[in-house]
């Protein structure tokens, strides 16, 4: 049996710095110090149109300290799942702060559509890459209708 590549595949894997936005908060007010501001970075994270938005392992979220949000059902049969809040991504140069859903039992991080489409980031499926959009005075990807 022959085992294909990712690239082979046409899956887009990245790099995602995932910070506590709460502690961020605590540390802009005298809370805490700023070295005290939990943040992780997780390679080899699924680019995957599938997903709603960011998806987390639990260890990750636990290493962060994210406060829970509600729990939810989900579509894909496991039934409940939990949603974290205050997760700020950082990457490509562009930041923001997002819910998170806890994924069951080890499973790899996913980024969903909602952080790629707010960061401004499109899949290259011919290179198998995120690329940011322009975001200049004179061309951008955001828009006010």
């Amino acid at each position: 049996m022959q085992v294909q590549s990712n690239k082979e595949m046409g899956k887009v894997f990245t790099t995602v710095t995932i910070i506590n936005r709460a502690d961020q908060i605590r540390a802009e007010d005298g809370t805490i110090s700023p070295e005290q501001i939990r943040s992780i970075t997780l390679r080899n994270v699924l680019v995957d149109t599938g997903a709603t938005t960011l998806c987390l392992p639990a260890e990750a979220i636990a290493q962060l300290g994210l406060k829970i949000l509600k729990e939810v059902d989900v579509a894909t049969g496991i039934g409940k799942a939990r949603i974290f809040q205050d997760a700020k991504i950082s990457m490509f140069e562009r930041e923001g702060i997002f819910d998170c859903l806890e994924l069951p039992g080890g499973r790899d991080a996913l980024l969903g559509v909602i952080p790629l489409e707010s960061l401004g980031l499109e899949i290259d499926l011919k290179n198998q890459t995120l690329k940011p959009l322009p975001i200049s005075p004179t061309e951008t990807y955001l828009t006010i209708l």
